[in-house]
């Protein structure tokens, strides 16, 4: 149908305007401004738009193709990350395949890189505009799985790609020993006993888990400014924000601490941090990788993946993820994981989807870039058909009123003791969310349904769906604002335009650079494929990045040198 979208004229909030709004907006005499609020966000014309006859209120049911075979994922892994980045001319980020080949070698060894690790924190951290994206890290613990890493490999027998290879975690999900804060100062103040899920399936491939990462609190927000732990700061220009909630292991990664790292994405949350910092990040289909162990906060949108530095160890990292859990129902009975096909150098018979007035509403050099992408991959054999996608006002909507749903619940058990305790963006949005009912979190599932449906159809004749990642790219990070930072909901739209409807079909999605703006800042392509199809994705990141030229971050550390 015709794309429209509703402008937001919401004022920007800021200093005492900001706190005197946060404790104004849960009350009674704020209610008009509740009201104006949702009929901006569209959740007033959601709650008049009938739900069709017959649609449920459960987590999508997402076909596929049952009938691959089950492959050996640390195989895949390695096959992937033997391939190496397809990159065009320019800066270099270093790879798995580059740690491994240097531990092969013996030209350096897992404990020089831990210490090199450690090194390289502190340095980046030591100026009026820190880095920033590590919150928790136990030195003697990164050495001892550091050591533990050199002995394999002096015994010629390393677990995988990974074995010594730094990988940054989001502090969003269970790692043994440390505490799993979600961004707040008030919830894991135990260390987890155990790992979660994916942490665990990267420590078995010997990763070197480098500690937890900087996160927008609470996953509520996509700028990565944190009141509590102060804002993740973008490599490419440490006076710009990182983009939310995954930050810190998105500047973590673009600084080179790791060719990949750990997040999680409700609503952008991995493809936003990526592509505002010039990375590839993976929000996997629904139920393809497991949740086990991450903070229950959105369970029905949620999901875990990698973000890194080039297509071929974000490729790697997915490969070891992907696949059934015991501990996750969501994933079982899935089609298994593959990366058949990842290693094609063409896209010949791949139909790519655009919607041509969707993808156009982004700043004007976000759409060039993305369209000079597009055209090179037209050269490398795809075709590009225009589509028409299903009503993307509706779809914002009711992921909005499931994911603020959902979150506020999660956050129901700290609500006595600590609603106050949140910082103001969170605080307003959970105010808003209050005054939801029970009745529109149904409707919006029901939705839900329907629009999954209509998706599905109108990816029966192309391949992927492709719009830009974000309409902007890095905004300036409000210093005089800190640490409290600023109640933007119109910077909030802009940046997650394109990201929220793959969460609320559960589709794949990746972000892939695309070029940079006239400032030097990081401009990304994201492309929504079909359900299971993640293969397809990668590929296309990894031909994608032999078109773009990569520049070097301002803040980089390379471990290799």
């Amino acid at each position: 149908m015709p794309y429209s979208r509703t402008p937001l004229s919401a004022p920007v909030l800021s200093g005492l305007s900001l706190k005197l709004f946060t404790a104004l907006v849960g009350t009674p005499i704020a209610a008009p401004i509740r009201s104006q609020t949702f009929g901006q966000l569209g959740v007033k014309r959601l709650g008049k738009t009938p739900a069709p006859e017959g649609s449920s209120i459960s987590s999508p049911h997402l076909p596929g193709n049952y009938g691959t075979e089950e492959q050996n994922p640390f195989e895949m892994a390695n096959q992937a990350a033997a391939l190496g980045s397809a990159a065009g001319k320019g800066f270099s980020f270093r790879t798995l395949a580059d740690f491994h080949a240097a531990y092969k070698a013996g030209s350096v060894s897992p404990e020089a890189i831990a210490e090199r690790v450690l090194q390289g924190i502190a340095h980046l951290n030591d100026s009026d505009r820190p880095l920033n994206a590590f919150i928790a890290q136990n030195a003697q613990d990164i050495r001892e799985q550091a050591a533990a890493s050199a002995a394999r490999w002096k015994a010629g027998k390393p677990l995988s790609a990974f074995d010594g290879v730094p990988v940054p975690v989001k502090d969003e999900v269970w790692m043994k020993g440390y505490p799993t804060t979600g961004g707040t100062r008030f919830i894991g103040g135990d260390p987890a006993q155990k790992d979660a899920t994916v942490v665990a399936r990267m420590r078995a491939a010997g990763a070197l888990l480098i500690g937890k990462t900087n996160m927008h609190e609470f996953g509520l927000g996509v700028t990565g400014i944190n009141p509590h732990f102060g804002p993740a700061r973008n490599p490419f220009n440490p006076g710009h924000i990182t983009g939310g909630s995954s930050s810190g292991t998105a500047a973590a990664v673009g600084a080179g601490f790791g060719p990949v790292g750990l997040g999680a994405d409700g609503g952008g949350s991995i493809r936003i941090p990526a592509g505002l910092c010039g990375l590839v990040g993976l929000k996997p289909t629904y139920g393809r990788v497991s949740e086990h162990g991450a903070l229950d906060i959105c369970w029905s949108v949620a999901h875990l993946g990698p973000i890194g530095a080039t297509a071929a160890d974000v490729a790697a990292c997915y490969a070891l993820l992907a696949g059934e859990d015991p501990h996750d129902r969501n994933t079982l009975c899935r089609p298994h994981p593959t990366l058949n096909g990842f290693e094609k150098t063409d896209l010949n018979g791949v139909r790519v989807g655009i919607h041509s007035a969707w993808f156009e509403d982004a700043d004007p050099e976000i759409v060039a870039n993305c369209r000079a992408l597009v055209d090179h991959l037209v050269e490398a054999g795809a075709s590009v058909h225009e589509i028409e996608v299903p009503d993307l006002e509706l779809a914002k909507a009711a992921h909005l009123v499931i994911i603020i749903s959902e979150m506020l619940t999660a956050a129901q058990p700290y609500d006595t003791e600590h609603r106050k305790d949140f910082g103001c963006d969170v605080r307003i949005n959970f105010a808003l969310g209050r005054a939801l009912r029970a009745t529109e979190y149904a409707h919006a599932l029901r939705h839900r349904q329907a629009i999954t449906a209509q998706f599905l159809d109108c990816m029966a004749n192309v391949d992927v769906i492709v719009t830009p990642t974000t309409g902007c790219t890095a905004t300036p990070i409000p210093e005089k604002d800190l640490p409290n930072g600023e109640s933007n909901i119109a910077l909030l739209e802009r940046i997650s335009r394109f990201s929220a409807v793959g969460n609320l079909t559960g589709f794949p999605a990746i972000a892939v650079p695309a070029g940079y703006d006239s400032a030097g800042l990081p401009i990304s392509c994201q492309f929504m494929g079909r359900p299971w199809e993640e293969a397809l994705l990668l590929r296309i990141a990894r031909i994608a990045e032999g078109c773009t030229a990569r520049k070097k971050p301002e803040l980089h550390w390379d471990l290799l040198a």
